[in-house]
């Protein structure tokens, strides 16, 4: 019943965006750290095409994560505190917007079995 593209699509956006929000936290936990590269979390368009494609299985693939090649100061570190920021506020902002989308799809299957 839940093994749909659109569920597990959802499903996997969920998990992406949370591995979203701790590479952001780890990026900023390190902004002092001489020689760190910060984190990106890469998904989005992978999941376009899986869920364009009707692919199940490539829905349920797992997000990529990568080192920024991003210019460094010159301690080596390329975290940008402004970027981190507002990367943090979008990723939240998605991540309600697929819960609700989630919920939603709930409260419909809810709806069938109560027979109203």
């Amino acid at each position: 019943m839940f093994d749909d593209v659109t569920s597990v699509a959802l499903h996997s956006a969920l998990g992406s965006l949370s591995a979203r929000q701790r590479a952001i936290a780890d990026n900023v936990a390190n902004i002092a750290t001489p020689g760190f590269l910060a984190g990106k979390v890469v998904f989005e368009d992978a999941l376009r095409q899986a869920v364009s494609d009707g692919d199940v299985v490539a829905a349920s693939a797992s997000p990529t994560v990568a080192r920024s090649m991003e210019p460094t100061r010159e301690d080596g570190n390329n975290v940008n505190l402004d970027q981190e920021t507002l990367a943090n506020i979008e990723t939240g902002l998605r991540y309600q917007l697929v819960s609700q989308a989630v919920d939603h799809r709930f409260g419909l299957v809810r709806t069938v079995l109560r027979g109203a």
